[in-house]
């Protein structure tokens, strides 16, 4: 019987010791080698962060967002896998956007590139981006979280890549 036990609290302790590890191994940047860029398909978006002031849906939003963004970037055939820490985020308050009608929104992480046979990181940098609330309207209306995801998607893409995956319009979120 104390077996069993033991064998439960052991088990309880590793999952709670994991769950909270980041995805994101860390360490210098390290550019994605230029054969890669022409070459990588975004498989999978894994999302990692400290304690974050968001709705519970962000982890989905955020990845829904940035995948999205990256296959229009990401032309080949080859999956690559994308890690990502979230470090903060900041969300323009909509009471004080409607008052003002300005204010932004910001995010910044870290994110790696990582081939998923060896899960071996095939590129790793910092990711910082702001992008405007949208006026009243948008600031009272606007899901602040895809604004601020898909403009990090877009950065990833920029950073990575060298290209925005988006003709600037109204067509997305953020207009950018």
């Amino acid at each position: 019987m104390k077996s069993a036990a033991a064998t439960a609290v052991l088990a309880a302790a590793l999952l709670a010791v994991t769950a909270c590890a980041p995805v994101v191994e860390g360490g210098p940047p390290i550019a994605l080698p230029i054969g890669l860029q022409e070459t990588a398909q975004i498989g999978s978006v894994t999302l990692s962060t400290g304690w974050l002031d968001a709705e519970e849906d962000f982890a989905d939003t955020f990845s829904e967002e940035v995948h999205e963004e990256l296959r229009r970037c990401m032309w080949g055939t080859a999956p690559i896998n994308l890690r990502v820490h979230i470090d903060e985020m900041q969300r323009a308050g909509r009471l004080e956007t409607l008052l003002t009608g300005e204010g932004a929104h910001t995010l910044s992480g870290t994110v790696e590139f990582v081939d998923p046979a060896d899960n071996r990181i095939l590129g790793r940098f910092p990711v910082s981006v702001a992008t405007s609330a949208q006026g009243r309207l948008g600031g009272v209306l606007g899901d602040r979280q895809m604004m601020v995801s898909e403009e990090f998607g877009r950065a990833v893409c920029e950073q990575a890549f060298g290209r925005n995956p988006r003709d600037r319009g109204p067509h997305n979120a953020t207009g950018g």
